[in-house]
């Protein structure tokens, strides 16, 4: 667990389905300051895919995606 990224913010969008926690990510990352890591909890399993897709056309880094028991954490980092 010591390469898991620490978050600067939380994002808990466990049961909501497609496309919520890309909104919910969206909407943070308009939010925060450049180089703020990020924390997306979701069950959503789209989003493994969507998120990652976004985050090359918006210009931010995804630093890693973990499962973890029924949903997956999804750590970004702003640019």
């Amino acid at each position: 667990m010591s390469d898991t990224p620490t978050p600067d913010v939380e994002i808990d969008s466990r049961g909501a389905t497609c496309p919520g926690p890309l909104m919910d990510l969206i909407g943070k990352v308009k939010e925060v300051e450049a180089g703020t890591t990020i924390e997306l909890l979701t069950s959503d399993e789209g989003s493994k895919n969507d998120v990652p897709e976004w985050l090359d056309e918006a210009g931010h880094e995804l630093l890693t995606i973990e499962a973890v028991d029924d949903h997956w954490a999804i750590y970004v980092e702003t640019t």
